[in-house]
């Protein structure tokens, strides 16, 4: 038998994730496949890294939880987006990872585009957790 969970359990379990990250978190977008683990050192070119707000995730509603406002950066290397990660505010520890592809490509995270260029703007069109145990 499956674990079931209320959706405010759910929605508890998607906003604590949040809590845990801490305020002001980077979103950091790289080439490659992404590491073994969070614990793992980083991995491929780093092509844009984004200071998220402080509230960088809507609150979390029928068991899922997307981003807020609007993210978009300046790339600072020309490649191909594979993954992300988002490590806390001092960049030492990263607390999620992900794969990306352009909108529409069921990745994680998407983008705009991900064949990215030096100072191309990177906009991020979907981030969207979704918690399981419904």
């Amino acid at each position: 038998m499956a674990i079931q969970l209320s959706v405010a359990a759910r929605n508890a379990r998607l906003d604590s994730i949040e809590t845990v990250v801490g305020t002001s978190p980077f979103l950091q977008i790289r080439t490659g496949a992404q590491p073994a683990t969070c614990a793992t050192a980083a991995s491929g070119t780093l092509l844009a890294e984004l200071p998220l707000p402080s509230d960088w995730m809507g609150a979390a509603s029928g068991g899922s939880k997307a981003l807020a406002g609007s993210w978009t950066v300046a790339a600072v290397a020309t490649n191909t987006a594979a993954h992300y990660r988002i490590v806390d505010n001092a960049k030492t520890t990263c607390h999620e990872q992900g794969t990306v592809t352009a909108t529409g490509g069921g990745g994680d995270l998407t983008l705009d585009n991900v064949s990215i260029a030096t100072g191309q703007t990177v906009t991020v069109t979907s981030f969207t957790k979704t918690d399981g145990n419904a």
